[in-house]
């Protein structure tokens, strides 16, 4: 690539989980000059949500609100060359790609779809068991061997040069699978600066700036400590990385937007998930984030400079899910006088009928919300509060005996104390619980593909 020393690329991000607001990718579309818009729709336990839907229907397992942003938006997106860089596509990319293409052709349009496969070793994870690797949990050193048979999906955190890659074959979406979540914003600008595998500062610095935008509007004032501060938060703006070819860079948003960027919102970012400030781990590079220089412009942008890396780990990062059971939560409002003293009964009843009828779980909880706090302590003036919203929960490994707990919450409203004045959401059901387990894989081992549609 011909490379223009004064060159700055502007990265935006219009989601920071599955769920996020569908408007903020239109508003940075629309209203700000960017070039490349990345989107993150990937939780720990996202995935196995997506493999559940593929297994009941193939044609499933992406983000559809994805879809209907490229719907809504693909004539905007084309016109103004933005370059979408997302892991939307979840663990079906190709159907994904199929259904844009599909929007394309549509409106026609002509669009180019890099799908970046190698991620997903479930199919593999039992041949790598045989083998040898542990797939120890990093939280509680347990044995995979504990779980083997209830595993629901596994993919692993790989590296970011593939992007750059697809990026390189005139990609205009790009769907990830499932690189880091900074690694959405890393991976244009190893493309663009023709960044090499051993420049740490430079990787490190993408790396801390996808981190800092990759919460979306988490680092422009949403869930800010200073909350009464943050101007017109109903129209928050989502964040604007600009960088140039060293690494330094600063964070914007459109300035007509609602919300604040200072180095209050920005440090609570970075600090968010973030390990060892001395090494956070990428796939890519490990970050010092003591290093850098974060500077205030007073103006709701926030630049930083310096930021120094060191050689990546010679494993990757793998997110397993598994079943864990099942659960159950009902609520009974339940109003005064006496309102802690009639929940108090009202929680016996509900556990005793329960026992009497043999049912009994692995775990249970009892809850009072609006107390001072959950299960707060006695105090003289308990008579005095006008309601109580009584929780009660269950896990078990057995689905019909968590079924049964959602049979005894309805019954008290006419068989225990008066003032049981609402039943939350109807009789409760048994959910499942997809539990995350956190493990590491040799490098070597994951192979990945990049393919453009």
């Amino acid at each position: 690539m011909t490379m223009n020393s004064n060159k700055i690329i502007k990265i935006a991000n219009g989601q920071g989980f599955w769920g996020d607001s569908p408007n903020a990718p239109v508003d940075l579309i629309d209203n700000v000059n960017i070039d490349y818009l990345t989107l993150d729709y990937l939780a720990e336990v996202t995935l196995s949500i997506m493999q559940k839907q593929k297994i009941k229907n193939s044609r499933l397992g992406y983000a559809y609100d994805f879809i209907n942003l490229i719907d809504k938006k693909i004539n905007d997106i084309l016109d103004k060359k933005i370059k979408i860089i997302t892991n939307a596509s979840g663990v079906n990319p190709y159907e994904c790609s199929k259904i844009i293409k599909d929007i394309a052709k549509k409106n026609n349009r002509e669009i180019k779809i890099a799908v970046i496969d190698g991620d997903d070793i479930m199919p593999k994870l039992n041949k790598y068991i045989s083998s040898g690797i542990s797939f120890t949990n990093m939280d509680t050193n347990e044995n995979i061997t504990n779980i083997k048979n209830d595993i629901c999906s596994a993919n692993v955190y790989i590296n970011s040069f593939t992007i750059s890659e697809a990026l390189s074959l005139g990609a205009d979406i790009v769907l990830c699978g499932r690189v880091s979540d900074p690694g959405l914003s890393l991976g244009p600008m190893i493309y663009e600066f023709d960044w090499k595998i051993n420049d740490y500062d430079k990787l490190a610095s993408g790396t801390l700036a996808g981190h800092i935008i990759e919460c979306g509007a988490q680092c422009t004032g949403g869930n800010h400590t200073n909350w009464i501060n943050v101007d017109n938060m109903k129209r928050i703006g989502y964040p604007i990385i600009e960088i140039d070819k060293t690494g330094n860079f600063k964070i914007t948003k459109d300035p007509k937007s609602g919300g604040i960027i200072n180095k209050y919102t920005v440090s609570e970012q970075i600090l968010y998930e973030m390990g060892d400030p001395n090494n956070y781990i990428s796939p890519d590079v490990c970050v010092d984030f003591t290093s850098f220089n974060l500077i205030d412009n007073k103006d709701n942008t926030v630049s930083i400079n310096n930021v120094k890396g060191s050689p990546p780990t010679d494993t990757y990062k793998v997110s397993i899910s598994y079943f864990n059971g099942y659960k159950s939560s009902g609520q009974l409002t339940i109003s005064g006088p006496n309102a802690y003293e009639k929940a108090k009964l009202t929680a016996n009843i509900i556990w005793e009928r329960l026992n009497n009828n043999g049912n009994y779980y692995e775990e249970k909880n009892t809850e009072y919300l609006g107390l001072s706090k959950i299960n707060s302590n006695e105090s003289n003036n308990m008579i005095d509060i006008p309601e109580i919203v009584l929780r009660l929960s269950v896990k078990d490994k057995d689905k019909n005996n968590v079924n049964a707990f959602g049979m005894q919450i309805a019954p008290v409203i006419t068989s225990g104390p008066p003032g049981i004045t609402g039943f939350s959401g109807g009789r409760p059901k048994a959910q499942e619980i997809i539990s995350f387990w956190p493990t590491l894989i040799p490098k070597t081992l994951v192979k990945t593909k990049v393919s453009l549609i």
